[in-house]
């Protein structure tokens, strides 16, 4: 009989990886709280600092997927050991650091550390938990993500503001070194390589089902930034205090962890059944905000509805992808579990684009529009691949998803 519980070792695993990816989300969210920092120590514009958060981005989309290809036949243990112990020593650099063209090749290969090092844990956290409960594994790990927004990012502007933002990677540095140590414990040994070839790997890239599996997170992603992006301006034009906004920011990242709890719940049977339904109410969300921002208080409780379903999709589309592989290219899981965070990035792109572009063309609530226009793809999307689920026997014997 398979074992459905969780014991002590998972319990310790999953908080490892959970505090991995807080470590790492709270590295690369932070720099968007120092840019003015950083750019009045080095002597740059704040267009150019800000290139530190596009560049980092880009690189992470890109070289995720090659190096996950590349290394699939490596020991995890080894290799996630191996790169928390780059990261810790690309940090430790970032704090001696004095010009922009250094920093700016740190902070790129930091996101291919961190692309690799998250796409591993979610692997990990899917191989080495018990099926019942990978929903709810997957849904701490990335967890870290959300708390990483809400308490690593304001802790480490802080100590920017404070100190410089040398001492902000100084943060990042130890924080890196407790997730080294912490892993070095609990990372299992015996997981699962595979040698085969890039071609062979990215042979699953072509696939139809993996294709449609990948845009499901980044149109979910794009419906919520298309409007989150130009959260500030909205709240704005609702009339809020300028010295409330950041509070009001917290709050909805605060909120946010209450969407990540909900997003094990819906990956625990039949996920992405469940997301078809879930995208919908998002749109609805939305597209309501284009009304309710006329009433300050209902256009909060709006924007909180809003952050409550931001995230729910990560943890079901996670583990789907992975699912997918699994059924379509065995040897190539480690590349799927990439994909999930590549998709967001996409989608985050795409979305904050999109938003942009109505947002010079007309009206600004008329982003709301967008967004919801966005989610109900999503939702036909989630549709038909659920559909394709049912008609050619895809996943059934992944009931519990």
């Amino acid at each position: 009989m398979k074992q459905s519980i969780l014991t002590k070792q998972h319990k310790f695993l999953i908080f490892t990886l959970s505090l991995l990816t807080f470590v790492l989300g709270t590295s690369e969210f932070v720099i968007v709280g120092i840019l003015t920092e950083i750019s009045s120590s080095l002597g740059i514009t704040n267009a150019k600092a800000g290139t530190l958060v596009s560049a980092f981005a880009i690189t992470f989309a890109i070289t995720t997927p090659i190096v996950m290809s590349a290394t699939s036949h490596f020991p995890k243990r080894k290799w996630m050991l191996g790169l928390i112990a780059s990261f810790i020593i690309l940090n430790a650099l970032c704090i001696v650091s004095t010009s922009y063209v250094l920093l700016l090749v740190l902070r790129m290969l930091t996101a291919i550390v961190t692309g690799v090092l998250i796409s591993l844990a979610m692997t990990v956290a899917s191989e080495a938990i018990p099926a019942q409960k990978r929903g709810v594994a997957i849904s701490f790990v990335f967890g870290g993500f959300t708390l990483a927004n809400v308490v690593g990012v304001p802790i480490g502007t802080v100590i920017a503001e404070w100190t410089s933002w040398h001492g902000t990677f100084l943060l990042t540095t130890c924080l890196g070194m407790a997730a080294f140590m912490t892993s070095y414990i609990h990372l299992p040994t015996g997981l699962s390589q595979y040698r085969s070839s890039i071609r062979d790997q990215f042979s699953l890239l072509t696939n139809p089902r993996i294709l449609m599996a990948f845009f499901i997170p980044a149109l979910g992603f794009g419906a919520t930034y298309a409007v989150f992006t130009y959260l500030v301006p909205i709240l704005q034009m609702m009339g809020a205090p300028s010295n409330s906004i950041s509070l009001i920011l917290f709050v909805y990242g605060f909120i946010s962890i209450f969407s990540n709890i909900l997003a094990g719940k819906i990956a625990s049977h039949d996920g992405i059944g469940r997301l078809r339904v879930v995208f919908l109410i998002q749109a609805i969300v939305l597209v309501s905000l284009y009304w309710t921002t006329d009433n300050f208080v209902l256009g909060l409780v709006n924007i909180g509805l809003m952050s409550l379903m931001a995230i729910m999709l990560t943890t079901s589309t996670q583990l789907y992808l992975i699912d997918l592989a699994g059924v379509y290219q065995p040897k190539a899981t480690g590349l799927a579990a990439s994909l999930m965070p590549v998709a967001s990035n996409v989608g985050i792109a795409m979305g904050s684009a999109l938003g942009g572009f109505v947002y010079h063309q007309g009206p600004l609530m008329n982003v709301t529009i967008v967004g919801g226009i966005v989610a109900v793809l999503a939702s036909v999307l989630t549709f038909m691949s659920h559909h394709l689920d049912r008609t050619q026997g895809t996943l059934s014997h992944k009931g519990a998803q």
